[in-house]
């Protein structure tokens, strides 16, 4: 299978699975009543009990909200950010659902930048939104770090070989059969 037909392959899957997705409601007696839809398998399966998933939930549909104003936009991205990231456990399910809250936020914190009509405007926006730019690259590397399971590389920048000396360039593993000589 070459990679046109599996790109096509995916974009067919893609086209097929409906994308979770969340209704929000208030009820009269002041509680919001979320009605889910769409395949949630990826982020109930990540979330690994109720109580998280639930949580996670609960915690995106309050994104973007004043009172019982409630932002249905800013929750499904955040849903739809951490279904495409496919969490794999509980602890990259919250992380994610951070990732796409500082997300939100910072570009929030960018329109507000571009709408300041003072200089101390300005400045506090442009001062809140480089500390949130600096928080999603600092998530985002957690993500890596924590996906890639500590594993690092070491590289070597220069190497001197004295007059007489060998040096092997190339990956060194050890381990296996020694054969002796003479």
């Amino acid at each position: 299978m070459n990679d046109l037909d599996k790109q096509d392959n995916w974009a067919a899957k893609m086209r097929a699975r409906k994308p979770p997705s969340v209704g929000l409601d208030w009820r009269p007696d002041n509680t919001l009543n979320l009605s889910l839809s769409g395949d949630w398998a990826r982020i109930f399966k990540a979330s690994g009990n109720v109580s998280v998933s639930n949580g996670l939930m609960a915690q995106a549909a309050i994104l973007g909200s004043q009172g019982k104003r409630t932002d249905q936009e800013a929750t499904n991205f955040v849903t739809g950010y951490v279904d495409a990231m496919a969490p794999q456990d509980a602890a990259e399910a919250l992380l994610l659902t951070q990732m796409a809250a500082t997300h939100q936020a910072t570009l929030m914190l960018a329109r507000r930048r571009n709408d300041a009509e003072t200089l101390p405007q300005q400045d506090a926006a442009e001062r809140a939104l480089n500390k949130l730019a600096r928080t999603y690259a600092a998530q985002m590397e957690t993500l890596k770090r924590y996906r890639s399971k500590g594993q690092q590389t070491v590289r070597v920048e220069r190497v001197n070989v004295e007059s007489g000396g060998q040096a092997i360039v190339g990956n060194v593993e050890t381990g296996g059969a020694c054969r002796r000589t003479g």
